[in-house]
């Protein structure tokens, strides 16, 4: 594993990041690696990719109509 020093941090952003690291019972270097881990599996998503895994997830569900639920439920 490769090690990265970051320099001058605003306090504000390292006030904010101990705070996270210590409501989430880790360490200020664990919190930063996990926002870093996030931050590039977010990045390395595609969207495509997303939408199909739904499609996926979805496949063989009947969906109703909402547009049709909400005008009936307009009508009452």
């Amino acid at each position: 594993m490769k090690a990265i020093s970051i320099r001058n941090v605003p306090d504000e952003v390292y006030k904010s990041l101990q705070e996270m690291a210590r409501k989430n019972r880790r360490s200020l270097q664990e919190q930063i690696k996990l926002i870093l881990e996030q931050e590039v599996k977010l990045k390395n998503r595609s969207f495509l990719a997303g939408a199909a895994q739904w499609r996926k997830h979805l496949l063989g569900r009947e969906l109703t109509d909402s547009v049709n639920m909400v005008r009936k439920d307009r009508e009452r």
